[in-house]
């Protein structure tokens, strides 16, 4: 049993990268927090993460990707590659559980221990409980509201992933990137 960060959701649309996280902590089936912040600035506010799952492990991870996004002067997709890596192979790190979204302005990948560098054909990547209904909610709002920022589909789509999934709530805080 463990304290479990659930739904965050990331795009790039219209130029334009913004990610969204519901606020809920749950330990096992109780709620523990309802107004946690789970995505982070790196890169002088260049690169947006977020992560689904064990929160000590995310924030080890974060530290991790934080120095590997310094390492190569902020190419994500080179950072992102050799964390999964590192991630993958070190004994003390594949222990960690946890799920990582990570975006700038031209990439947005889902990074995970078992090796994982994804990136979307269609630049949304949804993580957590809520992850699908999210990441289908986006979908939707994309196709039939084009118009919309990055922004605003983030935030709507979490706000109809936490009318579904129990895990999910709609204390949303969203960022993006400039």
């Amino acid at each position: 049993m463990k304290i479990r960060s659930t739904t965050i959701i990331g795009l790039i649309h219209n130029g334009e990268a913004a990610m969204a996280g519901d606020g809920q902590v749950s330990y096992d089936d109780t709620i523990l927090k309802t107004r946690a912040s789970k995505i982070r600035t790196m890169y002088d506010d260049k690169i947006l993460s977020g992560f689904a799952g064990g929160a000590a492990d995310a924030l080890a991870l974060y530290e991790l990707l934080d120095k590997k996004i310094e390492e190569f002067s902020g190419n994500l997709q080179r950072a992102s590659v050799e964390l999964a890596k590192e991630w993958r192979t070190d004994k003390a790190l594949q222990k960690l559980d946890a799920v990582i979204a990570v975006t700038d302005k031209e990439h947005i990948f889902l990074l995970s221990g078992t090796g994982d560098v994804i990136e979307p054909d269609d630049g949304i990547i949804a993580i957590g409980s809520g992850g699908s209904y999210a990441l289908a909610a986006a979908r939707a709002l994309l196709k039939f509201n084009p118009k919309f920022s990055a922004a605003k589909i983030a935030e709507e789509a979490l706000r109809i992933a936490a009318d579904i999934c129990v895990y999910t709530n709609s204390e949303i805080i969203v960022k993006k990137l400039k």
